[in-house]
């Protein structure tokens, strides 16, 4: 049986779509910062992955995330943390909750219009600003 990212009851993204790389990650660790690669590079292709229905694909492609690249990959680095399977889980995580996000379409925004009253309002507010501005015109001294 292969290992799959769990990201909701109905979807499941095989390990074998996700490309994780290992590199050095800055912040605290003291030496074993500059000998260890503990930072992950975890790498997600959006476009191509078989496993997203093509409605949730869209919505996730549709996201203006400067992790997502021009060609469709997610990109996520995590370096949070001193050892790199923690970097490892922080970034699966990161990833499941991403797509979760495009798990549900957002509702269909209903077009409604201001009421009488509050147009009478807004018409009365700008009254009272012109006032106020007009009062801070020039002054003639006669």
């Amino acid at each position: 049986m292969r290992a799959m990212l769990q990201v909701s009851a109905t979807l499941e993204i095989p390990d074998d779509e996700l490309v994780e790389r290992f590199v050095r990650s800055s912040g605290p660790g003291g030496q074993n910062v500059n000998k260890v690669a503990t930072a992950v590079e975890l790498r997600f292709d959006i476009a191509a992955s078989p496993s997203l229905p093509e409605p949730v694909r869209e919505r996730l492609l549709g996201k203006r995330d400067r992790r997502v690249t021009d060609a469709g990959v997610l990109v996520l680095n995590a370096q949070r943390f001193r050892t790199q399977e923690r970097n490892r889980e922080d970034a699966r995580e990161r990833l499941a909750a991403f797509i979760a996000s495009g798990l549900h379409a957002p509702a269909p925004r209903i077009a409604t219009r201001p009421s009488r009253a509050a147009k009478q309002r807004r018409l009365n507010d700008k009254r009272e600003r012109s006032t106020i501005k007009q009062a801070r015109g020039r002054r003639t001294w006669d």
